[in-house]
């Protein structure tokens, strides 16, 4: 095995025993990305001196690739958008604050949708991201470049964000773990928000126990981001030892089964990891989250209201893209603005400052808050009987680049993690098997309470452990 094929638990365990050191781990890495990057397009900047010289000083540290919307001191952050261009940030996130401090180092940054928005990566103004398993499709996306370079043993592991299901679609596209913590679980400080109520970092990886090991490395207080909470993280590790589904009670939402545009092969797949489940002596149970088909419309009320309040602060004065043809303060902003950001962004921007209007906030953004609430109480009410749900993660596989035009479209790729975002609670995308004939990697996603990541992990190493003695 290559090195840049091992998953975080088999680096640490090389590092310790002293097999290689962490300048070999880099090192491998490199060949890989200048071997694979032409083709795949998963990094946009990866600094090999700063990554070598970062692995020298930690010799022990493992690499992680992150996801260019996460501020590294020194390192270019432009949320794959022109309006940024050229900015480098001037301090570490508080995730990568977490990172170095726990044994990890970042190396190198990754492609993404401009600002988050989209779902294929193919709104990046900084280059087009494939997947791994087949050139000509989409990765998914935001976090698109995190999970093609996680697919194509392009790093050990990345950090991603999810703010409606941007982590657990392109790990389903991509045939990586992917886990969207509890809103709260990790600190936002440093990541340039897109929309604040919903965003969360979370890791991309090879194998349940490394997503666990990572999310125990970056979760945790932080006083700089005030939802986070004072409560100790849990060790996500112990918790899976021994996982098991036997008697575990998993809730099969009926809503997120036979919606039409749910992909047939998707759906076989599916439906033998829910075989698989019950096999393992999972006891499944037939549940309802009655205001699901609320979730989506209320979701793209609530994002691009809070991306248009967000994102007001690139105006082209104290940072990024400033306009060459401004002549006055209003020219500066309306030119700058026009230039820097993407088709997708200015969509959303202009969506969410309609919303917010006078005369339309509490027709929209007000009741939207509402329904949100009623979301929230139906996943409350389902946990009440349940210890986890178990669902498609994304509706179809990877489709190909270019292939989805209408922005409503797109939209509905995340029908099934929109809900779980909205409600703040964890879930995470799984893999499950690969379509036929074109064998394509298909996810199956599972939600727990909020703040029961432990038990995500359980149920979710349990699963993989059966999926894989099963294939």
């Amino acid at each position: 095995m290559e090195l840049f094929e091992l998953g975080i638990k088999a680096a640490q365990e090389g590092l310790n025993k002293g097999e290689f050191a962490a300048k070999d781990l880099v090192q491998s890495i490199i060949e890989r990305y200048r071997a694979k990057n032409g083709e795949i397009g998963a990094y946009l900047t990866f600094d090999e001196e700063q990554a070598l010289a970062l692995a020298e000083a930690n010799p022990k540290a493992v690499p992680i690739a992150i996801k260019d919307l996460i501020n590294v001191q020194g390192q270019p952050c432009t949320c794959a958008s022109k309006i940024l261009k050229g900015y480098v940030s001037p301090y570490d996130a508080t995730v990568v604050k977490n990172l170095k401090a726990n044994g990890f180092i970042p190396c190198g940054r990754v492609n993404m949708d401009e600002f988050a928005m989209g779902s294929s990566t193919e709104n990046s103004a900084l280059g087009v991201t494939r997947n791994p398993y087949d050139l000509s499709r989409v990765p998914g996306g935001s976090s698109g470049g995190s999970a093609a370079a996680v697919g194509a043993d392009m790093c050990i592991a990345a950090l991603g964000t999810d703010t409606g299901g941007s982590i657990r679609q392109p790990a389903s596209f991509c045939n990586c773990v992917g886990v969207k913590p509890s809103y709260g679980r990790v600190s936002r400080y440093g990541v340039t928000a897109f929309a604040s109520s919903l965003d969360q970092v979370g890791p991309m990886s090879k194998s349940v126990e490394d997503a666990a090991i990572l999310l125990k490395a970056i979760a945790g207080y932080d006083q700089m981001d005030g939802t986070t909470p004072r409560e100790p993280v849990p060790d996500y590790v112990r918790a899976i030892e021994g996982a098991s589904l036997k008697g575990v009670k998993i809730g099969l939402p009926k809503e997120y089964f036979g919606v039409d545009g749910l992909d047939g092969e998707v759906k076989r797949v599916t439906e033998r990891a829910i075989k698989l489940a019950a096999d393992a002596g999972a006891e499944l149970v037939e549940v309802s989250l009655p205001h699901t088909q609320y979730a989506m419309a209320v979701y793209y009320i609530i994002a691009p209201a809070e991306a248009s309040a967000n994102l007001a602060r690139f105006d082209g004065v104290r940072y990024g893209h400033r306009s060459e043809a401004a002549t006055d303060v209003y020219s500066l902003y309306t030119k700058s603005r026009a230039e820097g950001f993407g088709p997708e962004v200015k969509r959303r921007i202009i969506m969410g400052t309609y919303v917010l209007s006078s005369g339309y906030y509490d027709a929209y953004y007000a009741r939207a808050q509402k329904v949100r609430t009623l979301i929230k109480r139906d996943f409350d009410a389902v946990f009440a009987k349940v210890d986890a749900l178990m669902a498609p993660c994304a509706p179809t596989p990877a489709f190909r680049i270019g292939e989805l035009q209408d922005p409503l479209t797109m939209y509905l790729n995340d029908l099934f993690t929109i809900p779980s975002a909205l409600a703040g609670v964890c879930a995470a995308s799984i893999p499950a098997g690969f379509t036929e004939p074109d064998h394509l990697p298909v996810g199956v996603q599972f939600v727990c309470n909020a703040f029961d990541e432990a038990r995500l992990f359980r149920v979710c190493k349990a699963f993989e452990d059966i999926a894989k003695q099963g294939e």
